[in-house]
């Protein structure tokens, strides 16, 4: 046979159940994400890839690598990566941003002068970023407060577990269909257009980008390497692919992570009912965390 050059493309494989149930329990164990039998034909879709990009030609093959010492130091994020969901909107479920603004902050200057100088900043964490729509429309609706309460400073923390999503939400660039729920004002304001306007794409302004930070966060750790605590907290669609046992589990962590008084945010597909967690409801899907 004649040799083309090229590398050979492993086929496409098929996953075993008994392959499915260790990825699964992996994953439940690394991220808290469950993967019940229905989601089997999904999981194998996503991991082809990265048999491809390993050269692998079989499930198994996979599998002897991930669960050896060197493939859960290199691989384990990659499988992270693949069955995590990212979706997100900027001013996604806006009357939490419209509360934020009315209540949630004035509320945090009372308290405790969040806000007054740069050493005592108004902390926000968007807990589970996806590509960076959710931090960057809190800049720019802190930026706006900021305009109109001389002296107010704020810092946002913008976390993920998936890497890529990561990196791309750090670049801040975005196509122009992405940024339809963003209001005009704020456009002019906040987004540069590309030079080629052929290539259709807009990027958070300088000054906007320099206000958030980004950092993996595991929502499985026991610490989130995060030694400031928060006057809010924004985790919005994310907790609904935990079992209870996780979702009580983690939202005593986030408590952790509120200063007294602090608010909670989560999405509108979701409750805190049911689960033994000190908050009390202020609003729809908003919590906040005793003052005494």
């Amino acid at each position: 046979m004649a040799n083309t050059g090229q590398t050979a493309v492993p086929p496409l494989c098929s996953m075993n159940a008994r392959e499915f149930e260790q990825f699964s329990a992996l994953i439940y164990n690394e991220v808290g994400i469950k993967m019940p039998p229905v989601k089997k034909t999904m999981l194998e879709a996503r991991l082809q890839k990265r048999l491809k990009a390993l050269g692998m030609h079989s499930f198994k093959e996979y599998a002897g690598f991930l669960f050896s010492p060197e493939g859960r130091e290199q691989e384990l994020i990659h499988l992270v990566d693949v069955v995590t969901t990212n979706k997100t909107d900027f001013f996604r479920e806006p009357q939490h941003f419209d509360y934020l603004i009315r209540e949630a902050i004035p509320a945090m200057q009372r308290l405790r002068g969040a806000g007054e100088s740069s050493l005592n900043p108004f902390r926000i964490w968007s807990a589970g970023c996806s590509t960076g729509e959710e931090p960057y429309t809190m800049a720019m609706v802190l930026s706006d407060y900021a305009a109109q309460q001389h002296g107010f400073r704020f810092s946002i923390l913008a976390s993920d577990i998936c890497t890529e999503v990561i990196k791309k939400a750090a670049t801040a660039v975005y196509s122009e269909d992405r940024i339809e729920t963003i209001p005009l004002s704020l456009k002019r304001k906040y987004l540069l257009r590309s030079r080629d306007r052929s290539k259709g794409l807009v990027r958070i302004v300088p000054e906007l980008r320099d206000t958030v930070s980004f950092k993996r966060v595991n929502f499985m750790d026991e610490q989130f390497g995060i030694n400031e605590r928060q006057d809010v907290i924004f985790c919005r669609n994310v907790v609904i692919y935990f079992d209870k046992p996780t979702q009580a589990q983690l939202m005593m962590k986030f408590h952790r992570q509120l200063v007294k008084g602090g608010y909670l945010f989560i999405g509108h597909s979701e409750t805190l009912n049911g689960l033994d967690v000190p908050f009390t409801q202020v609003a729809n899907t908003i919590y906040r965390k005793s003052d005494n």
